[in-house]
């Protein structure tokens, strides 16, 4: 079983009041072969974190455990994981067959035969089998990256652990190698452990996302439980692209006032917002509706994005900008007025101070992918 769980894991750098805390408390469990993302802006921990259970990172607090096995203090080579890495770690002198084999060699007790033919059958299922006499600097990036995957399945180790294996791959190949990567996983079914910085990654691929920055936890669930209903205000930012419009209001006699309009609650709306006047409005860019002049919010617009099968509007409220989803070949002049409109059900409101989601869209959640653009 490829359980993982993290109890109370702390990482610091440094002592004393010069410490850095690089990941704060964290304390996630994972069941034998889910999928789950560690997603984040740069410097958020979860690289650190991917590392402390690893074994590449000492812990400063809290414990890990693989199997029902506390491994915290334990070697790497005992872990029972395979690792890979953003720049794949390959050995530039060996061939792809010997990257692949390498690990196999040094902490296994298997045959020449038995290592040869596990290469083989996993070289067939990346694809690479006519590349094994191939050194890495006659691999494209693409194939690099398929060695470094084959070179950790071929370990048959209970959890994977992934550090932004696709960022060095360009934009289209990502895209291929993720749905790759998605299949491959789903037919081993093996835990794994995957960091990004990208979120329409996270979305896309994780049966689960653990949101992360400044190195504490900010929530775990499913991509649409983390889409549509975001704990704070920085996992709604964060999750979603483009990013959620953030505009601020006060809540008086029943209603959001922000200078340039007024948004009429329904009471039970009213009674989640008891002894909040000051707020953050959020809304999606996708739940903004195009009206006539005399919508709910007047707005100016700006510039459209066209994007192929969709636009970007972005418009203006007084002195905030907006983003709103539009019909692919909307043409709308600089500086005409228009009219927007959102149904209360998909509204998000947050506390100013805390972040903290006060209420969420009322939109469907499901245990599945949100298939990101």
């Amino acid at each position: 079983m490829g359980t993982v769980e993290l109890q109370n894991l702390t990482k610091e750098f440094g002592s004393g009041d010069d410490a850095i805390v690089a990941v704060d408390d964290l304390s996630i469990q994972l069941e034998d072969g889910e999928f789950l993302v560690l997603v984040g802006p740069s410097g958020c921990g979860k690289s650190t974190t991917l590392r402390m259970i690893a074994g590449l990172e000492t812990t400063t607090e809290g414990d890990i455990r693989i199997e029902d096995g506390l491994v915290t203090n334990r070697e790497p080579r005992d872990r029972d994981i395979a690792m890979v890495f953003q720049n794949y770690a390959l050995y530039p002198h060996m061939t792809a067959r010997e990257n692949m084999s390498f690990g196999l060699k040094m902490n296994s007790d298997l045959s020449e035969e038995e290592i040869t033919e596990r290469v083989e059958d996993v070289a067939g299922i990346m694809d690479i089998g006519d590349l094994l006499s191939d050194e890495p600097s006659e691999l494209s990036g693409g194939q690099q990256q398929r060695v470094a995957l084959g070179r950790a399945i071929v370990r048959d180790p209970a959890v994977f652990l992934m550090d932004e294996p696709l960022s060095n791959l360009d934009a289209k190949l990502r895209t291929t190698m993720r749905t790759e990567l998605q299949a491959l996983q789903e037919d081993l079914e093996t835990t794994t452990i995957y960091v990004t910085h990208d979120q329409t990654e996270a979305m896309t691929m994780g049966d689960r996302i653990a949101v992360l920055n400044e190195g504490e936890l900010q929530q775990i669930g499913t991509p649409l439980e983390c889409y549509n209903r975001p704990a704070n205000r920085f996992v709604a930012g964060f999750i979603g692209s483009p990013s959620m419009n953030f505009v601020d209001v006060t809540l008086e006699d029943g209603a959001l006032v922000h200078p340039e309009f007024e948004y009429d609650l329904s009471e039970s709306t009213l009674e989640t917002l008891a002894g909040h006047t000051e707020l953050v409005l959020g809304i999606r860019p996708e739940d903004i509706e195009l009206t006539d002049e005399s919508g709910e919010i007047e707005a100016s617009a700006q510039v459209v994005e066209p994007l192929g099968d969709f636009s970007h509007l972005h418009a203006s409220i007084g002195d905030d900008t907006v983003t709103v989803t539009v019909e692919a070949g909307t043409a709308i002049p600089n500086d005409e007025s228009l009219g927007l409109s959102v149904p209360e059900e998909r509204l998000h409101l947050f506390d100013p101070e805390t972040g903290t989601a006060l209420k969420n869209s009322d939109a469907p959640v499901k245990n599945a992918h949100l298939l990101a653009a």
